[in-house]
């Protein structure tokens, strides 16, 4: 039979296995192989919630899924071409998200009576239990095939089993025509300080899963997907923890501040903790805190010393920092608190995605303690997103919190690494000079209603810093009057940031029957539905929330301009009461979903298509 090598616009690939079975190092490397070759580029690390389900069971199912194309790539993809299964568990667990023509992976080796039985199949025959017998099924030894590879490699079996990713990642490689170079110099940088001696073994395992592939009769044809047509410029694949970081750091350079980070380790935020901690010639302190608490007070103390502070956390940890939330808003300093979303409440399923902490982020504080509050919307957008809250928090001399989500954080992309010349200079309203009286007034404010900033140890600008109420000399206050002026002004401060933030813009016309709405991770997937019901004909535009509170001056313009406004997002419809709380006027319609799970483009297109 002819070998033929088809050219396809896009593919997704789905590797899945245990914990241990490195699915997720094999599908890191693919994409980023993929990424270097020019391929568009969209992952979701699907992680098991336990943190050791016993083996071979679909709770403890780990998986990667990767989308890559010849053009721009939006979302990880709803079903995929190529599934990788290593044990039943994982075949169980990931077969409903093939596509009619896909083809399975499997380790024959692990589809033994124990593996069928401890996955939950109740037949001999899992692909006819499951209804994909129809599938293209490459039903291969893998573990056999491994061993035989490094047999007389010198490895331990142990050792050896812990190669079975490399084989199949190699066969992955054929099947889809990727080359192994950037591969092999991964793991020559991997190993070569350490373990020099896994460098051989690991190549002639992929390379042997290669070569199986190439002369596997169920194998017959490959596929292509061409390099995308980018701007030019550097590109290199990020996650959105490391963004967030990296986005921290420039805003540190840019505002001459040192940059302190004090957290506690949560998933999915703890990246971000470890990234910085990689910095120190950047300027970046880190401290891990011994819980929430303290990392958030630790920032606050960073802060009224005169640095950058930001701090870290998901939705259990922003519980936990509200009443220093508090002390900042009251204090007026300027703080960045970053929280990764993640499935709640409580500690509910810490490795899966959800845009839940919304109205905690909105509401969460006792008293009048309102706080700018903004949302990054993909992997790549986390660097621009965290420059900007730092931006803001330094220059309105406020707390400010930057939402993310578990699949922007562990979700990956190209980016095209910027020039920090592009970048505005930060500018902190640091106290110089005293007023006529020789007296400084803390929280006496500029047109904008933001106070000086004033570092200890400057002399004449003494001032009292804590958590109840003052009047603009700083001084104790318990005054009606006082209390509700200083609450005022603290608002209108946060208010006259929308001044310097982007008006909304709408993709496609500027009035009509229905405007989709999003905000921060549900982007791609938006964009992707909304592009998918225009080309069957549908008249619909689009529109997307990056800055939150407060929103965007042309919000009302933009909503009151469509008969019906639908909201998509991770919840049970937090931002749509929200609009409708501000906008009563507009009809806003709510779709939602709580699942731990990304939206599918399929579950919008259809909800757009209903409300067009």
């Amino acid at each position: 039979m002819e070998h033929k090598i088809i050219d396809v616009a896009d593919v997704v690939i789905r590797f899945a296995g245990d914990s241990g079975d490195g699915m997720q190092l094999a599908g890191s490397l693919f994409a980023d192989m993929s990424a270097i070759y020019g391929n568009g580029l969209s992952t979701f690390p699907d992680y098991p919630a336990e943190i050791r389900a016993p083996h071979g069971t679909v709770s403890g199912v780990s998986g990667f899924q990767v989308h890559i194309g010849d053009d721009s790539v939006s979302t990880p993809g709803d079903f995929c071409d190529l599934l990788v299964a290593m044990n039943p568990a994982a075949l169980m667990a990931n077969a409903k998200w093939c596509k009619r023509n896909a083809m399975i992976l499997v380790d024959a080796d692990a589809f033994d009576e124990a593996g069928l039985r401890k996955a939950g199949f109740t037949t001999d025959d899992p692909f006819a239990e499951l209804k994909v017998q129809d599938r293209n099924l490459i039903v291969a030894p893998i573990t056999s095939l491994t061993e035989e590879s490094l047999k007389d490699s010198g490895l331990d079996r142990k050792a050896i089993l812990k190669c079975k990713n490399m084989f199949t990642l190699g066969m992955a490689c054929f099947i889809y025509d990727r080359p192994l170079d950037y591969i092999f110099q991964y793991l020559e940088r991997k190993f070569a300080k350490k373990h020099p001696e896994a460098i051989a073994p690991n190549k002639k395992v992929l390379n042997d899963g290669f070569n199986y592939a190439a002369n596997l009769q169920m194998i017959p044809d490959t596929y292509h997907v061409a390099p995308a047509h980018p701007r030019k410029g550097t590109y290199r694949n990020i996650t959105g923890n490391q963004a967030t970081a990296w986005g921290l750091l420039a805003a540190s350079e840019k505002s001459g501040l040192p940059l302190f980070c004090g957290s506690y380790p949560i998933t999915p935020a703890t990246q971000i903790l470890e990234e910085l901690a990689i910095h120190k010639s950047l300027g970046a302190k880190t401290l891990q805190a011994e819980d929430e608490i303290a990392g958030i007070c630790t920032a606050i103390g960073a802060s009224y010393a005169g640095n950058l502070a930001v701090t870290t956390t998901s939705g259990p940890g922003l519980s936990l920092k509200t009443e220093a939330l508090g002390l900042a808003v009251m204090a007026e300093l300027p703080l960045v608190v970053v929280d990764v979303q993640r499935a709640g409440p409580s500690t509910g399923i810490p490795t899966k995605t959800e845009q839940t902490d919304l109205n905690q982020a909105l509401y969460g504080r006792n008293g009048e303690c309102p706080m700018p509050v903004i949302a990054a919307h993909s992997p790549a957008h986390c660097f621009d997103a965290a420059f900007n809250a730092a931006k803001i928090a330094l220059e309105h001399m406020t707390p400010v919190l930057l939402l993310s989500e578990g699949f922007l954080g562990n979700g990956s992309e190209p980016w095209l690494i910027p020039s920090m010349k592009d970048y505005p200079v930060i500018k902190p309203p640091f106290a110089k000079s005293l007023p006529e009286d020789g007296k400084f007034h803390p929280f006496d404010r500029d047109e904008n209603f933001v106070p000086e900033w004033a570092i200890p140890g400057q002399k004449g600008f003494e001032h009292r810093v804590g958590g109840l109420e003052k009047n603009h000399k700083g001084v104790l206050s318990s005054d009606p009057a006082n209390h509700q002026l200083m609450v005022d002004e603290r608002e209108a401060k946060v208010q006259k940031v929308a001044d310097f933030i982007p008006e909304l813009a709408v993709d496609g016309p500027a009035k009509g029957k229905l405007l989709v709405v999003g905000w921060g991770g549900t982007f791609g997937h938006i964009y992707s539905a909304v592009e998918e019901v225009r080309a069957e004909g549908v008249q619909v535009s689009r529109v997307h929330f990056d800055y939150i509170y407060p929103v965007p001056r042309n919000t009302e313009e933009v909503l009151m301009g469509f008969e019906k406004v639908l909201v998509c997002e991770l919840n049970s419809g937090q931002f749509a009461n929200y609009l409708r709380g501000l906008f009563p006027k507009a009809n806003i319609l709510k779709f939602g979903k709580v699942q731990g799970q990304p939206f599918l483009v399929s579950e919008l297109t259809e909800a757009i298509k209903k409300e067009a």
